[in-house]
């Protein structure tokens, strides 16, 4: 009799959807992105991130252990320093804030956890750009090579397991690998942020890192409507030695990240952006979705895109909330 078939057996209790389930999100795909702010003595609430902190170097060691102990498989670590300059000289310095706290990270977790860090000039330098300006007020993407290698090198002496190239620099990949390899620093990975667009929902990173830009990043950035483009930065930084490239923004990008997946021979990542992230706090905040539930559901569709690691800013929480 009519309907012989019946998919809803499958979806009958609690236990059968779990045998059958076809994308699982485990803690350990899952990384925590971390802002540590030069001078703060307690973390500082991001108004427009409600939940995420700028932390002083000790609250973010507290809040990295307690990430580890949760079952989340990577910290990438981003720096917020007092002073900025035209060149963004603190990203080089051994003291500088980003590499302190990567060198306090390692101390206390060691290789329980990997550690990452951003390898890009906008939070470092005073105009807010990823690179070095020329005089015509351009980024430019050689000399901005140069510096990028010498932060690279700086991190991975901190503690770095990887280090994250965002700043969609044509050639970053390779001229950091050849750096850190003449630096010794082999066994020091590359996360490709190969995949990036010049997207709308970065705002609330920006007052998270307290950018000074001006302006956008158009000129390096991608644009939200090409495909074709992603593909070949894929097969540029595969070629220059990316270990792993990742996709960013996630949720938009759904499709490309699938592309991007099938194409791969190296891990891929998928960064679930601050103003992702901000969208379903504001809304759940209102009582007009279930907070939790609907984080479940988006990280579940961004593996399902083909994510390997998502880099999202409920790592913590939704290591606990898999757990049960």
């Amino acid at each position: 009799m009519f309907p012989s078939h019946r998919p809803r057996r499958l979806r009958t209790t609690p236990a059968m959807r779990r045998l059958v389930a076809e994308t699982e999100v485990r803690p350990s795909q899952l990384v925590l992105p971390a802002f540590v702010k030069e001078g703060a003595r307690e973390p500082v609430e991001i108004p427009s991130m409600p939940g995420v902190l700028q932390h002083s170097r000790d609250s973010l060691r507290k809040a990295a252990v307690e990430a580890v102990e949760a079952g989340v498989g990577g910290i990438m670590l981003f720096g917020v320093p007092a002073e900025r300059d035209a060149v963004g000289s603190g990203a080089t310095d051994p003291d500088g804030i980003l590499n302190v706290a990567l060198a306090d990270l390692r101390s206390e977790l060691g290789d329980a956890t990997v550690l990452m860090s951003d390898c890009c000039l906008d939070e470092f330098t005073d105009h807010g750009h990823c690179g070095v300006l020329a005089a015509d007020g351009t980024v430019d993407n050689d000399a901005t090579l140069e510096v990028y290698g010498e932060m690279a090198v700086a991190q991975a002496r901190a503690g770095a397991h990887l280090v994250g190239p965002s700043g969609m620099m044509d050639g970053q990949v390779g001229f950091i690998r050849t750096a850190l390899d003449e630096a010794g620093f082999t066994d020091t990975g590359i996360l490709a942020y190969t995949v990036k667009y010049s997207s709308a929902l970065y705002g609330p990173f920006r007052d998270a890192v307290e950018s000074q830009l001006k302006g956008d990043r158009k000129t390096y950035q991608q644009d939200p409507a090409n495909v074709r483009e992603s593909l070949r930065e894929l097969a540029l930084d595969l070629a220059e030695g990316a270990d792993m490239v990742m996709v960013k923004p996630a949720l938009p990008y759904l499709d490309v990240l699938r592309q991007v997946a099938d194409a791969s021979d190296v891990p891929v990542a998928a960064y679930q952006i601050s103003g992702e992230y901000a969208m379903v706090e504001a809304a759940a905040a209102n009582g007009w979705i279930e907070r939790e539930r609907t984080a479940l559901e988006l990280l579940t569709s961004i593996g399902r895109a083909g994510a390997d690691i998502v880099l999202t800013y409920w790592a913590a929480e939704a290591a606990t909330w898999l757990d049960r």
